[in-house]
């Protein structure tokens, strides 16, 4: 029996790393590799009712995240098939119990350039 298992994916995340002369804070990127995350194109139906009129963009893919992720996904990069892309609105999660595979939360992702 084929287990489903997901790919791992390079999420970008800020650290603040001081402030500048003017007391801003200063961020630098880190590169976090997120393994077993499952990479599905969305659906029409997904676009059209929850993003394209909340948001006005549109994603192209949905992630899959694994239980027990603790990673900030909202407003984030992520780097998989040799591209960069950017998540979409706020990510969508169960209760861990209830779902029985290995994924228990979803972020929607767009072409970012």
């Amino acid at each position: 029996m084929a287990r489903i298992k997901g790919i791992t994916v390079i999420l970008i995340d800020k650290v603040m790393e001081g402030r500048d002369d003017f007391g801003h804070p200063i961020y630098r990127d880190v590169e976090i590799e997120v393994e077993n995350v499952l990479v599905a194109p969305t659906s029409s139906a997904d676009n059209v009712i929850n993003q394209l009129n909340l948001t006005g963009r549109k994603g192209t893919y949905t992630l899959g995240i694994p239980k027990g992720d603790t990673h900030t996904w909202e407003g984030r990069e992520v780097r998989f098939f040799g591209r960069r892309w950017k998540t979409v609105g706020l990510p969508m999660e169960g209760i861990d119990h209830l779902i029985p595979l290995d994924w228990n939360k979803k972020v929607m992702v767009e072409r970012y350039e």
